[in-house]
């Protein structure tokens, strides 16, 4: 090894490093090493530990996170010194030929040889090492603070490339703003988040290049048949229009879990299962033949219910059978409005008896909707929640009963009021699709108010983006519920938006019942009626009522404490607004989705109130409950997590966009 050769090495029993408990005491939590740079002494030494065939004899789990950090922090800082390899590279001569020897200052272009330089290299194609030199380019010339976050381990090449990839349309100024929003808030991000983050800033300096970007794909909408490294195939439609995508995905959700509750697929998880009826619906099987065919163990239906060679099941429609693929009652609305979703009142305000928040629908056990204290059941935080379907469901072929079909999932939407109103341009968000430019968030809040059976809420956010107060919108009582709001029914969105309004424009706004000057009336209006009670127009002139509770974040003045071990309905829907998702910091997990759990447990103590509870993720629940973890809230909201080997990583409230 290099630190034996350098003269580290003083005797003594081959192999054996007298030193080495002390050095690997320096990983531990708040150790010397597990706090330095990287760079090659801290290579050096991490080989050193490492010993002989990489067994870390005699280290400890708290040593072994920190060496493992420490590792990952050089495997960024080796691939920042490639990246600085290959910048170097990139300079022209006065001949316009690329050099390679290292100059100062930087060429935007570089002649095609220099890829193929790069390729012979690295072992790479040439258009792989293309990208890999732009990529370079880009993080020593236009976002040189990306560069430095992976030269000092604080990103991995992957999420600086991400980072890259989000801010290429944006032009030199706006790459420099962008980059100064989010550099000091991605240390200790997952890939996941760093997107978010990224696209939020490029949407913050830069609100109509997504919306150009978008425009020129959707000219490109295909749908792609391709080999998977198993050998298996994939078919794929690509940039397809957000709504109609959306509405698409509820489908294959709600036609997934119809096959989840027949029981007729043992063994089969959720992802599974919705391949299935991704694939059934675009060949036109019923979901009955589907589940006939499963239990009887028999080859799978061809298109219109026939198999392979098989009879047609009684019961189903045969294949003559024109215009009628079984799903009509299930998928298909008599009026065209919302497919498969029966016209609801707006959505529950989380009060009354079986109503969690808002119209969810009810869990089945294991599926992370619980509370805290003993965890029936499996359940993770990657398996998606099952309805409850229950029912009698009806008979399906050859006598298998299969079960009522549930509503499609809600498609979940967060929009700013500004942003509706045009008093400015700020980014949305969509739990699939992430963090959406303004133009897309007016489509998408558009298609669900078209939508009769979307549901509709308004979080009240304070200047840090924290929800300071939540309200349900429902029907207004003597007003007109308009069925069929205008516009193209086609491109109607069943969704769940939730509108989300500065404290401070909500305090403008109470200054005065008129609607904006010169606004259409119905154009997103919010306006107060009587003490304690809003208005919501939608456009058409649908008229909703709210009325808001306090979200407790900052403080909490104990108004919805219950001395009961469940909470109170309002309670845990105004949490999961708070943290709105799994308050491990690297789960995403919703918090819809998620326990309502009790940061000091009930059977010791803990009180169900806001400042003791928190959304956890089945699977974040479990590992809290495992020996050497423990959670508490230094404040409501803030949900501190320390591990078994000391170390502490604290989550914030979510931060909505107003």
């Amino acid at each position: 090894m290099d630190w034996q050769a350098s003269g580290d090495w003083q005797g003594g029993t081959p192999g054996h490093d007298p030193s080495l408990p002390e050095v690997l005491a320096a990983f531990e939590h708040g150790g010397a090493w597990e706090r330095t740079a990287p760079s090659a002494a801290l290579a050096a030494v991490l080989e050193r530990v490492a010993g002989p065939g990489g067994l870390y004899e005699s280290a400890g789990t708290d040593a072994l996170t920190g060496i493992a950090r420490q590792w990952a922090a050089v495997e960024s800082w080796a691939a920042a010194g490639l990246m600085g390899a290959l910048a170097a590279m990139m300079h022209d001569d006065d001949a316009g030929t690329p050099v390679l020897s290292r100059r100062t200052g930087m060429a935007q272009g570089w002649d095609d040889s220099l890829n193929y330089e790069i390729a012979a290299a690295l072992a790479m194609g040439p258009m792989s090492a293309q990208n890999l030199a732009g990529l370079a380019w880009t993080l020593r010339v236009r976002l040189p603070g990306i560069g430095r976050l992976l030269a000092d381990g604080i990103l991995t090449r992957s999420k600086a490339r991400l980072v890259a990839q989000v801010f290429d349309p944006l032009d030199e100024g706006e790459a420099a703003r962008a980059e100064a929003l989010i550099a000091g808030d991605l240390d200790g991000k997952t890939y996941p988040q760093v997107e978010r983050l990224a696209w939020r800033a490029a949407l913050a300096v830069a609100p109509d290049v997504a919306e150009r970007r978008r425009s020129k794909a959707e000219r490109q909408a295909r749908v792609t048949v391709f080999r998977e490294e198993a050998g298996t195939a994939g078919l794929s439609g690509r940039d397809l229009p957000a709504a109609e995508a959306l509405a698409g995905h509820a489908n294959v959700t709600a036609r997934a879990a119809v096959y989840a509750a027949s029981g007729a697929f043992p063994g089969q998880d959720t992802s599974r299962l919705q391949a299935q009826a991704y694939l059934d619906l675009l060949g036109q099987i019923p979901a009955a033949d589907r589940i006939a065919f499963a239990a009887a163990g028999q080859e799978p239906p061809g298109p219109h219910g026939a198999g392979r060679g098989s009879p047609q099941p009684s019961g189903g429609p045969g294949p003559d059978t024109a215009g009628d693929d079984g799903d009509e009652d299930w998928f298909g609305g008599d009026d065209g409005d919302c497919p498969g979703l029966p016209p609801t009142d707006g959505g529950g305000d989380g009060d009354g008896p079986g109503d969690s928040g808002g119209g969810s629908p009810a869990p089945v056990a294991g599926t992370g909707t619980g509370t805290g204290g003993d965890i029936p059941g499996p359940g993770g935080d990657d398996d998606d929640d099952i309805p409850d379907l229950g029912g009698d469901g009806g008979g399906g072929p050859d006598g298998q009963e299969v079960p009522e079909p549930p509503s499609p999932p809600l498609a979940e939407v967060t929009v700013p009021l500004a942003t509706l109103q045009h008093r400015a341009e700020r980014a949305g968000d969509n739990r699939l699709l992430g963090p959406l430019d303004p133009a897309l968030t007016r489509q998408l809040t558009a298609a669900a108010a078209r939508c009769p059976n979307s549901r509709w809420e308004i979080t009240v956010v304070d200047g840090s983006g924290y929800a300071t107060g939540h309200g349900i919108a429902r029907p207004a009582r003597g007003a007109n519920p308009q069925t069929h709001p205008p516009g193209p029914t086609l491109a109607a969105l069943p969704a769940r938006v939730n509108i989300t309004i500065a404290e401070t424009l909500l305090r403008e706004l109470a200054q005065t019942s008129q609607p904006r000057s010169g606004a259409p009336p119905g154009d997103w209006e919010l306006m107060p009626r009587k003490p304690g009670t809003w208005t919501l127009i939608l456009p058409g002139g649908r008229h909703l009522t709210v009325r808001f509770d306090l979200v407790p974040t900052h403080d909490c003045d104990h108004r919805y404490q219950t001395s009961a071990y469940q909470p109170g309905d309002r309670l845990r829907r105004l949490v999961q607004v708070r943290d709105h998702q799994c308050t491990f910091p690297t789960c995403s997990r919703a918090a819809r989705e998620s326990d309502f759990e009790h940061a000091i447990p009930y059977d010791k103590g803990g009180t169900t109130d806001a400042c003791n509870a928190g959304a956890r993720s089945r699977r974040c629940h479990q590992v809290k409950q495992t020996a050497g973890w423990t959670v508490t809230q230094p404040k409501p909201g803030w949900h501190q997590w320390t591990t078994p080997t000391g170390r502490t990583y604290t989550q914030e409230p979510w931060r909505y966009t107003a």
